[in-house]
């Protein structure tokens, strides 16, 4: 008798409903120009839609990812799964040259605060979402 590893015995249980009911983030852009939103969720690349209310939109995308998680399933592609926050430390290592390190902390003295908290406050305020 042969015995399935793991995985595959729960990936046979990882039917349409299984991914329909997982909490996938969802991206709503607003379309400034010409109104409405475009609406994707990023884990799964491709599921994108556009409408020109909320309301509309939010159908829209279900019936687009409920599309999308059928085709993989038939296709025999995996599915991705929403990324968790607990799957992430809060923690990363980077490597930078030596004459910015100094200015870092250089300019972290300055301020009168940590490295840390500099380098914090500088990669949230570049970042746009």
């Amino acid at each position: 008798m042969s015995s399935l590893p793991l995985e595959a015995v729960l990936s046979m249980k990882k039917d349409l409903n299984y991914y329909l009911n997982l909490p996938y983030r969802v991206e709503v852009i607003p379309d400034e120009e010409e109104g409405g939103y475009a609406f994707r969720i990023p884990e799964l690349p491709g599921c994108i839609t556009t409408a020109n209310t909320l309301e509309e939109g939010f159908r829209l995308l279900d019936d687009a990812k409920k599309v999308w998680i059928s085709t993989c399933l038939e296709d025999g592609v995996s599915v991705p799964e929403p990324s968790r926050l607990e799957e992430y430390s809060g923690q990363f290592k980077l490597r930078i040259p030596k004459s910015l390190h100094k200015q870092l902390a250089q300019r972290s003295n300055e301020e009168g605060i940590s490295m840390n908290q500099l380098c914090l406050y500088l990669l949230s305020r570049g970042l746009q979402f």
